[in-house]
This record gives C-alpha cells, sequence and structure tokens, in this order.
C-alpha cells in the first residue's frame, strides 16, 4: 500500500513516514504546494496525508484537483488549524477524514486503514473469493482453509490485484506500487515478474484457482466473475 504524505513539517513527515514503514506501507512526500501537485497528477496512491497549510499553497486546491480529475485517492486532511470552515469545505471537496495536530500515529494508522478498507474492500476486514480468503488485519491468506505463507511483497500484491480486480495493471504500475519513486530508477521491471511468478506459485500449489492472469503485452489482471 503506498501513501502520500504532504507536510512541510519535515520532522513531522519523517515520524509517520517511519511509523507506516513499519506497518509495511510505502511513503512518498511532498513538503510544498507545486511537489503535490506533481505527485498526484502523475501517481495514484492508497491515501494522501494532506496539510493544508502549504506554504507555497493551500491544499484545498489540492482536494479541488483530485476532485476535478476524478482520482479516487483516500485522503485525511491533517493540519493545525481546527476551523469548522475548513473542515466542512475539506470534506465537501473529497476528503474522507480530518485529523487535527497534534494527532497519536496509531490514530492516523487506524483511519487509513479504515478508509483503504472502506474504499477496496466494502468496509471489511474479510475478503473471501470461493477457497482463497484474506484476513486484512491478521495479514494472512488461507485457501480451503490452510494457511500459506507469503512474503511482505507478495502480500501486498495480492491485497493490489483483488482490490483492483477485473482491471489489467502493468508492470510500470506494478513497479511504482512496490517501490514507489525508486521505481523510476531502476532498469528493468523483472522484479515485479519475479514477486508475481513466487505469489502464482504459492497460491495455485495451495490449491487457489487461476484468478491471477498474465495479459500478454500489457500486464496483470486478478478475475473476479
Amino acid at each position: 500500500m503506498k501513501i502520500l504524505i504532504i507536510e512541510d513539517e519535515t520532522e513531522l513527515a519523517k515520524s509517520i513516514s517511519e511509523y507506516l514503514s513499519g506497518e509495511n506501507y510505502i511513503c512518498e512526500f511532498a513538503s510544498t504546494f507545486v511537489k503535490a501537485m506533481e505527485k498526484i497528477k502523475d501517481f495514484q496512491y492508497d491515501c494522501i496525508l494532506l496539510d493544508i497549510g502549504l506554504p507555497d499553497g493551500n491544499g484545498l486546491a489540492i482536494l479541488e484537483e483530485l476532485k476535478n480529475t476524478n482520482k479516487q485517492d483516500g485522503v485525511i486532511i491533517i493540519s493545525a488549524k481546527n476551523a469548522l470552515d475548513d473542515k466542512i469545505k475539506g470534506l465537501q471537496l473529497g476528503a474522507d477524514d480530518y485529523l487535527t495536530k497534534p494527532f497519536h500515529l496509531s490514530e492516523l494508522m487506524a483511519r487509513i486503514y479504515s478508509i483503504i478498507r472502506r474504499k477496496q474492500f466494502n468496509n471489511s476486514n474479510i475478503i473471501k473469493q470461493n477457497e482463497l480468503q484474506i484476513d486484512l488485519l491478521a495479514k494472512s491468506v488461507s485457501i480451503n482453509d490452510a494457511t500459506i505463507v507469503l512474503t511482505k511483497k507478495e502480500f501486498d500484491l495480492l491485497i493490489y490485484f483483488v482490490g483492483n480486480k477485473n482491471k489489467v495493471i502493468s508492470k510500470s504500475t506494478l513497479a511504482e506500487h512496490l517501490s514507489g519513486d525508486f521505481a523510476d530508477m531502476l532498469d528493468n521491471h523483472d522484479f515485479v515478474y519475479a514477486h508475481i511468478k513466487n505469489l502464482k506459485k504459492k497460491l495455485y500449489e495451495a490449491g487457489c484457482d487461476h484468478y491471477l492472469k498474465t495479459v500478454y503485452g500489457t500486464g496483470y489482471k486478478w478475475e473476479n466473475i
């Protein structure tokens, strides 16, 4: 899962990133309005943490851009401002939640999880598809009631595919999802193929149907009909 932290307070952004990284989230940063606008235009995120008071612009304009371009990234406004007008306007523009500084990182984590669960998995902690069951809280996967062991990357890929079921996802999108900003520095996407190959092998050997399809020349698709 990938998070964009739009925050000009360096220490706060760092502490949020360290905490979320410990929960297996990939974090990217934007400390200015201009950089944030570049990020949201070029990439997709599971959740965006948005500070309204940026040094070179108003964070609410970023919400307006997300709305105008019909992007579905989850958004939590994090701001020192506790003004009711800001909160109402942010929610009207499409923000999913509002958190006032200072806040506990555990509360932020819970709210991020809640947004991702609601947007991608119909507000459920348990995902079922015939013989396959995924427990989002326990981060466990079972097939025909037998638990299989996945690496963090394999589990992340599985959740990403299931959360985008019936959509063709390119290798470059998967690389960017798994590696964030570092994806552009890689010479090729062989590591994506390797992770998917291992994921398929573990699923199929455990008796899972072939839901994960290769769309040759394009990418991959998780079928759920």
